[in-house]
């Protein structure tokens, strides 16, 4: 293995700009919490309320949908999934809903979007090798052999995940669903597993949005580490100011700002969770967290990350991915045809190219 050398991760993609909020003196005083799940730091702020019991509510949601929703904690329903080999396993309306979302982005996608990738994350670890890394000044990193992906993408297809009710009758991506139904999910290949990172947070975002606003909040951010959702504007009817995280650059370094009222801001690119190695090539390959679903490698392309603004965080959270994977052209082609979504990319020599100042 070839000498290398650590990079850290950026744990956060998108920034607040603290103290660009530009909040005017008033009655009430923003209220905050701060908490961690998903692997992630969370911040609630609301604006417009002094209500911390909201707060509170969204913080232990958050918990309660890791609960659920977590490939990697032992007893949730992902988990239990993933562990049943392709028996049928009951699930809570949330998890349903959240791999039914997932099926329709892979389908849209055409598997480039894949749920059933844990088999390859699983195999590369590369947050447990950065780790590692971290604690030992000669760590040599393991790459995964052609033969040993090749295997595992055996067993990566969106298709193998099926969602049942409690006859035993299949519900499509595009079937609506119901709390008070029972349903269930297996794996038609036993050594599939399912991993909804891809698209959780924001699932969760959007969820917290609507109970925040079922309380009366309608100006506060909601904060899920690279998901960035705006309820509302700030108090005195002006946009929020968000920095979008330089990649690869100092924590709360942003390459770009943007003024965004009421809309999702989802941030994904190779800057996360990667590590390179160190061999003297002029083009240095970037290992990271977002793999090729055809090849089983980290994605190797001309960005370095998209942003995505659009009404849905869950919709963000799959398109940033989507669009990363896809690269400029195609991405940026992609995002222009369609008519409520915008994008930032950020190529690999730094350019910023807002999909808005092309077509819209």
């Amino acid at each position: 293995m070839k000498k290398i050398h650590y990079l850290s991760p950026l744990l956060v993609l998108i920034i607040m700009l603290n103290g660009c909020l530009g909040i005017p003196a008033r009655d009430k005083a923003p209220i905050s919490r701060t908490g961690f799940a998903f692997d992630t730091v969370i911040t609630i702020t609301v604006y417009d309320s002094t209500n911390a019991s909201v707060l509170d509510h969204c913080l232990d949601l958050c918990e309660q949908y890791e609960s659920l929703f977590s490939a990697t904690l032992e007893g949730s329903e992902v988990w239990e999934i993933n562990h049943a080999g392709g028996q049928p396993t009951a699930v809570s309306y949330d998890t349903a809903s959240l791999i039914q979302s997932a099926q329709y982005y892979c389908n849209l996608t055409q598997g480039i979007l894949d749920l059933t990738l844990r088999p390859v994350s699983e195999e590369w670890q590369i947050s447990e090798q950065m780790h590692q890394a971290s604690t030992a000044t000669d760590y040599d990193y393991y790459i995964p052999s052609d033969q040993t992906l090749s295997g595992l993408l055996e067993h990566v297809n969106y298709k193998n995940v099926q969602i049942t009710d409690a006859d035993g009758t299949t519900i499509n991506c595009g079937a609506a669903l119901s709390h008070d139904i029972d349903y269930f999910v297996s794996l038609t290949d036993d050594q599939s597993a399912i991993d909804l990172g891809f698209i959780a947070k924001g699932y969760i975002a959007d969820q917290l949005k609507s109970y925040l606003l079922s309380e009366g909040v309608t100006s506060g951010i909601i904060s899920l580490g690279g998901n960035i959702l705006l309820i509302g504007s700030k108090p005195d009817g002006t946009p929020f100011n968000v920095g979008i995280q330089k990649p690869f650059g100092a924590v709360n370094e942003v390459i770009t700002t943007l003024q965004k009222s009421d809309v999702s801001i989802v941030s994904s690119g190779c800057y996360e969770r990667y590590f390179v190695l160190d061999d003297n090539k002029k083009d240095t390959i970037i290992y990271h967290h977002i793999f090729d679903a055809a090849t089983g490698y980290p994605v190797q392309n001309d960005l370095l990350g998209v942003t995505i603004l659009s009404d849905s965080s869950l919709e963000g959270d799959a398109l940033s991915t989507y669009c990363y994977i896809l690269g400029l052209e195609q991405g940026l082609a992609y995002i222009q045809s369609l008519e409520t979504v915008d994008a930032v990319f950020v190529t690999k020599d730094y350019k910023v190219i807002p999909s808005y100042a092309v077509s819209k």
